[in-house]
């Protein structure tokens, strides 16, 4: 293929936020299945750490004359920036990647995909944004399929309050990551790509002792050659270029239409964890995946009733 061509399907690809999103969301929902492989080949933390130091490089690489035009409002925002970039990024990534240590990649996407509904609970919680009575059946609906996926389709267990430990890691970091989404209401007036680029630069400091804490406790585990794969993987795709087509899809269609897409990640986490995994869909799978779905479609509705 020329470089014309090549120039020309490029220009074509950023200009389809469909397609933008679609491979966002795919990438995302990757992470899932890179978390498990990741499990043996190097430690949650490490892999944390070293996933940010490569995507700070990544930035500075490719959008410092974008941090630079914007820096002076940056620089007067860097303590809260630090904060989202820790809480969003580094711990979020923390406990995922702990979760995938005993938990399959299906439950990690499917727990992924509440992350919706927990951003509306949070934007009431802190800004009393309305909540309409079908949202809050919606909020309901999602709780329960995430609850099956915790529960593994086992009611019983809520006698004895037995729950997967990396299911609820999960559970914690939705929690987490929803109240990173609900902070960004108060971001700077800055670019997309600049905000994101700070934000992981913070993320990178602040992963640094986890890292150290690993080596501590002698849990540390340096990426095999299947680790450096991985790592790879996620700074190149859900890290870095993932980041990049949501930030041009939101440019394109907006971000509630784009928000929309998110939707995809447990679909799209529940198939990958399957075909690449060969993890087993069950029944209760499917049920919670309905629940979920289902109950974001409800949340994301603004009809009042």
């Amino acid at each position: 293929m020329s470089a014309s061509s090549t120039g020309f399907v490029a220009r074509g690809l950023f200009s389809n936020a469909y397609v933008l999103l679609t491979l966002t969301m795919l990438s995302w929902a990757g992470n899932a299945v890179a978390g498990r492989i990741a499990v043996g080949e190097v430690s949650p933390l490490t892999l944390t750490t070293l996933r940010w130091i490569g995507v700070a490089i990544l930035v500075l690489l490719f959008a410092r004359r974008q941090i630079a035009k914007d820096w002076p409002v940056l620089r007067q925002h860097l303590p809260f920036m630090a904060a989202l970039g820790a809480l969003g990024f580094t711990v979020f990534n923390a406990l995922f990647y702990m979760a995938a240590q005993t938990t399959v990649a299906i439950n990690l996407g499917i727990i992924q995909g509440s992350i919706p509904v927990f951003v509306m609970m949070g934007a009431y919680l802190v800004y009393r944004t309305p909540v309409s009575l079908v949202q809050a059946a919606g909020v309901a609906i999602t709780i329960i399929g995430v609850a099956i996926v915790a529960l593994h389709g086992d009611i019983a267990q809520l006698a004895t309050l037995e729950f997967a430990d990396g299911d609820l890691l999960m559970v914690g970091a939705c929690a987490l990551y929803a109240g990173y989404t609900v902070a960004l209401r108060r971001r700077p007036a800055v670019s997309g790509l600049a905000m994101f680029s700070v934000l992981a630069m913070a993320a990178m400091v602040t992963s640094l002792p986890l890292m150290a804490i690993e080596a501590a406790m002698g849990t540390l585990i340096w990426p095999s050659a299947t680790g450096w794969a991985v790592l790879l993987y996620v700074v190149l795709f859900p890290s870095f270029l993932a980041q990049i087509f949501f930030l041009r899809a939101v440019d394109l269609v907006g971000p509630g239409r784009a928000g929309l897409f998110v939707n995809l990640v447990p679909i799209f986490a529940a198939t990958l964890g399957v075909f690449v995994l060969d993890e087993q869909f069950q029944g209760f799978h499917a049920v919670a995946l309905a629940f979920v779905l289902g109950g974001i479609w409800l949340a994301e509705r603004r009809r009042k009733v």
